[in-house]
């Protein structure tokens, strides 16, 4: 059974940063390029940003570029997103999600994202 189990959420202030960890269990993390998405109130799901199957390459939204960074730590089975700056508007439900194509041709698609996270909530005060 794959399990995608996200962490670290919580309630924070304009400026303040906070990570994220998705613990997965269940497939051979390293065959995956894990990727991070959120929803907030009334909107639909969307791209923050995905990581290779090694690490070593990784894209991001516009809007968080610069401010997030996503991590891996294969062998922990661990995926992280570190959240710097934050802004209200960062305000969502984040989730982390595992896909089996190359990093570079997942991206924002989400239907190519195999498996999914129940989401933790992040939201930011002004």
């Amino acid at each position: 059974q794959v399990q995608l189990v996200e962490s670290g959420g919580g309630l924070v202030h304009t400026g303040d940063s906070l990570r994220l960890s998705c613990a997965v269990s269940g497939l051979t993390f390293s065959h995956y390029a894990m990727g991070w998405f959120r929803q907030a109130p009334g909107k639909e799901r969307e791209f923050v940003g995905i990581i290779s199957k090694s690490g070593g390459s990784a894209r991001y939204d516009d809007s968080v570029l610069g401010r997030f960074t996503i991590a891996r730590d294969n062998a922990k089975n661990t995926v992280y997103l570190q959240m710097n700056d934050l802004i209200p508007e960062d305000t969502a439900v984040y989730y982390c999600a595992a896909t089996s194509w190359d990093y570079y041709n997942a991206l924002s698609t989400q239907n190519r994202y195999n498996y999914w996270g129940q989401g933790t909530q992040v939201t930011v005060s002004s």
